[in-house]
């Protein structure tokens, strides 16, 4: 598949981190109403299944079709990169500080292009190199590692995050030189409802009435909003958008380089951690974030001397 615009393909992963910022902080308020990572995972894959379903239905019917030789890959893609993923990000996020464990989840960011250099031979410039270094050393910052006592049980969820991203990155950029984005997030959304219903066939009925009032929390916790109605937030704008935006990044972009791009997350979702649930953000913190978005501009610089 030919490479299309990488401006382009940089605004949409930056859009996507955007919503993945803020979907850390619904996550969170969801899991702290008692929702477990496994239901909020099901709620997710399952409405994002209906949407592209949908939008395939009335755009791109043929886009459906699927083959034997897809499947094996499909199948990894489904489980590992998405239902396994987002199960492990949704465990993370509730188990520590949002920074601390999006500092282990984009741990990803050098795995990647060690990943891609080690299976697939892949050369990559040390401007990208000098660039990955930044971000991580900018997420360090921001997660004010040194100074927070950690769950471990949370470490080992981000860091199960972490490896499950590096192949959800590499194998969704790989899958899209035959198939389109929105037939990608179809498949891959219906393996993950599949996967989490079979591991957790009870998982629907034993969740709390979603027209039960919850509060939103932080500066929001006088305001209150029916479960539902957080639930499909976090299905739609915190998952099905987002994901589609990294999809179509990667058509344009290599995994290493939306890899690096979506660290961006880490600043939105302090931001919207800042203005939405209160929580302090240190001077350090803003530092880092600056690194993050040095990082990022370095990383996409590199494609001027390699093959990004």
């Amino acid at each position: 598949m030919n490479r299309r615009n990488p401006t382009v393909g940089l605004g949409y992963a930056l859009a996507g981190a955007a919503l993945f910022g803020l979907n850390a902080s619904s996550t969170r308020v969801l899991a702290e109403s008692g929702y477990s990572a496994s239901q909020i995972v099901i709620f997710r894959s399952l409405a994002n299944m209906i949407c592209a379903g949908l939008v395939l239905l009335t755009t791109n019917r043929a886009a459906f079709r699927i083959s034997r030789g897809e499947l094996p890959q499909l199948f990894l893609f489904g489980i590992v990169g998405v239902a396994v993923m987002q199960w492990a990000y949704t465990n993370a996020v509730s188990l520590l500080p949002v920074g601390t464990a999006l500092l282990f989840e984009y741990t990803a960011v050098l795995f990647v292009p060690i990943a891609t250099l080690v299976f697939f031979k892949e050369r990559h410039s040390p401007v990208l190199w000098v660039g990955v270094v930044a971000v991580l050393a900018g997420l360090t910052t921001i997660s004010g590692l040194s100074t927070e006592p950690l769950n471990r049980v949370g470490v080992g969820f981000a860091m199960l995050a972490s490896a499950t991203l590096t192949l959800y990155f590499i194998s969704a950029e790989r899958i899209q030189r035959k198939r389109d984005s929105m037939s990608l997030l179809f498949y891959s959304m219906l393996i993950s409802t599949l996967f989490w219903m079979l591991v957790n066939p009870g998982a629907i009925s034993s969740s709390a009435n979603p027209v039960d009032a919850i509060s939103l929390g932080g500066n929001l916790g006088h305001q209150h909003a029916p479960a539902w109605l957080l639930l499909a937030w976090v299905a739609l704008a915190g998952s099905f958008a987002p994901m589609l935006f990294s999809y179509l990044a990667l058509r344009s972009l290599t995994a290493t380089a939306v890899g690096v791009a979506s660290t961006a997350e880490t600043i939105f979702a302090f931001l919207f951690g800042w203005l939405w649930l209160a929580q302090p953000v240190s001077s350090a913190q803003w530092l880092g974030g600056i690194l993050v978005v040095g990082g990022i501009i370095a990383a996409q610089l590199s494609r001027r001397t390699t093959s990004f």
